[in-house]
């Protein structure tokens, strides 16, 4: 949307990291490889991962007071931990947090609203939506920022989640649940897919592994195919695919019978949606 940044700068930042779980530790790597960061501080009382302790640009804090030390020269704090763990870490830095320093959250379910709540209203709070397959490069996130946030703090928090995957910014944070519904809840309904698939094949008399090897490769090809052809639609690619009266046509004659699979996925995403807004309350 206009107003928000649309490609990485040749910046290098400052950041500060609450948490190094699976999320936490992906972006770590991205930033690093991207080389977008000058330093990170990180706060996790498990520690890092093997392969991050030798890295001469983080600088790892077992506990909140040395960790909050660094906080007046960060460009960004990162927020990724646990939402169950949340509200105690925000009442522990609340009064050591400078007024302009802004916070990206990627905590599922917590607004903007709640952590300025916290913070207090003129805090500049960006919320992030990321998934999974950040941890490979091929993430997408949609993230949204409070009316606090500078242009080159919005610069900032694209460079670093523009690190690990797609990024598309809104202005409307009501949006978000439906995002998390969608790609961040997404790759599950994916992996799924792909069990679904292979099991179905070894009722059809394939060999397990066989059957579970053509169900992931064919959804890798699938996904690549689709992005590697923009212009395409998802229904033209499915045409492609579709000979009348071949195999294709009678495989999508079960499945899209009377819409159900269609209605399947409508439900599946309000009953996401629906609780995000409930995580979020």
């Amino acid at each position: 949307m206009s107003g928000f940044p649309k490609a990485p700068s040749q910046s290098t930042y400052k950041i500060g990291l609450a948490g190094c779980g699976k999320m936490g530790s992906a972006m770590l790597r991205a930033w690093l490889s991207a080389k977008i960061v000058s330093h990170i501080h990180t706060l996790d009382p498990n520690g890092l991962p093997a392969d991050l302790l030798t890295e001469s640009k983080i600088t790892h804090h077992s506990n909140d007071h040395s960790f909050l030390e660094a906080a007046p020269s960060l460009d960004m704090l990162v927020i990724a931990i646990k939402p169950q763990t949340l509200g105690t870490f925000c009442l522990s830095i609340r009064d050591h947090l400078h007024s302009k320093l802004c916070i990206l959250s990627i905590a599922a379910g917590q607004t903007i609203q709640g952590y300025q709540s916290r913070f207090g209203g003129m805090q500049p709070i960006i919320r992030a939506m990321p998934n999974l397959p950040a941890s490979i490069g091929k993430g997408m996130t949609v993230a949204c920022a409070s009316e606090t946030v500078l242009p080159e703090r919005l610069q900032c928090a694209h460079d670093l989640l523009s690190s690990f995957g797609l990024v598309e910014w809104t202005s409307d944070e009501s949006t978000l649940d439906a995002v998390t519904a969608v790609s961040g809840s997404g790759p599950a309904y994916v992996f799924l897919l792909i069990e679904a698939l292979a099991e179905a094949g070894v009722k059809a008399g394939l060999e397990k592994d066989l059957a579970m090897t053509l169900a992931k490769q064919t959804v890798i090809g699938s996904a690549a195919l689709a992005e590697s052809t923009p212009r395409m639609t998802p229904t033209q690619l499915r045409d492609d695919v579709t000979s009348p009266n071949g195999t294709t046509a009678a495989a999508l004659a079960v499945l899209m019978k009377d819409g159900k699979f269609q209605e399947l996925f409508d439900k599946a995403i309000a009953a996401a949606t629906a609780r995000s807004k409930e995580l979020s309350n």
